[in-house]
């Protein structure tokens, strides 16, 4: 189900329970537990590996082509780090090998279907009406292999107006936009200002890191890991869920609230 965009996994819940309904009507409700949608922010300080960030930042904007709802999707970049990390982006997805995804060379595959090739052809037009330049991608790809399925490139986007739609839209897409910012406040600030909180990255020094995870508004966060700046946790290991439009409890699946989150209370009190 988390393949779906966010809006679409609400009527899927939806639909799912009403098909489900038990012959005999049910007179309560059920309760649910919903991992929704995510626009995940990445914020890099200057005093960031720059190595390792641009390495976590690929892989969570591009892994699975960027289906996935903890993709990295929006970047932050303080000024002074800016040149030299969106450069190293740029080297290395020029890197990456599409096409078929079951050899073992190819990082990059298709998109699941038409309609998502779509939404990317509508997309970059759109980034491309609205003053976006595109560090990377931007293309779909035909002819030979790439008629086999719905290709495009791995899509970096810079200069976007940051008050732009898309820096809010949850694209279900491998589109990433960056931003230069002047301080770690600045990209607070813009990292925060969605409705989802599902997981969020970031690349600093120790002291920032301890900054960093108390001001976030993410269920999932991650800091200086070169495995996935936004993406990585284990089921079985590490909960996982959200917070404000990206969950619907605050608890994250696995974590300690989980199987309670089904359960009943019953307060007994008894007067002698």
């Amino acid at each position: 189900m988390s393949h779906l965009p966010a809006h679409s996994r609400w009527a899927w819940a939806s639909s799912a329970i009403s098909r489900r309904r038990p012959t005999r009507q049910c007179r309560w409700l059920r309760p649910i537990i919903l991992e929704l949608g995510g626009k995940n922010p990445v914020i890099v300080s200057r005093h960031a590996d720059l190595e390792r960030a641009a390495i976590g930042i690929l892989r969570s904007a591009f892994g699975l082509q960027g289906q996935k709802c903890s993709a990295a999707s929006r970047v932050y970049i303080q000024a002074p780090v800016y040149d030299e990390l969106t450069a190293r982006l740029k080297e290395l997805a020029g890197k990456l090998t599409i096409g078929d995804p079951t050899e073992r060379q190819v990082y990059f595959g298709p998109l699941i279907n038409k309609n998502s090739c779509n939404d990317f052809k509508n997309l970059t037009g759109e980034i491309s009406r609205s003053g976006g330049n595109f560090l990377t991608g931007g293309h779909i790809l035909s002819g030979d292999k790439y008629d086999k399925g719905y290709f495009c490139e791995p899509t970096f986007v810079t200069d976007l107006p940051l008050d732009h739609r898309l820096w809010k839209h949850e694209m279900f897409l491998p589109i990433t936009t960056i931003a230069k910012v002047k301080n770690l406040d600045e990209a607070m600030k813009y990292a925060n200002d969605v409705d989802y909180g599902l997981s969020a990255g970031f690349y600093g020094s120790e002291e920032e890191v301890a900054w960093f995870f108390d001001n976030i508004q993410s269920g999932v966060s991650y800091a200086d890991r070169p495995q996935g700046a936004t993406t990585g946790a284990w089921p079985g290991f590490q909960p996982f869920g959200g917070w404000k439009a990206s969950g619907s409890s605050g608890k994250n699946a696995g974590g300690h609230y989980y199987l309670p989150l089904y359960m009943h209370e019953q307060i007994h009190t008894l007067i002698k």
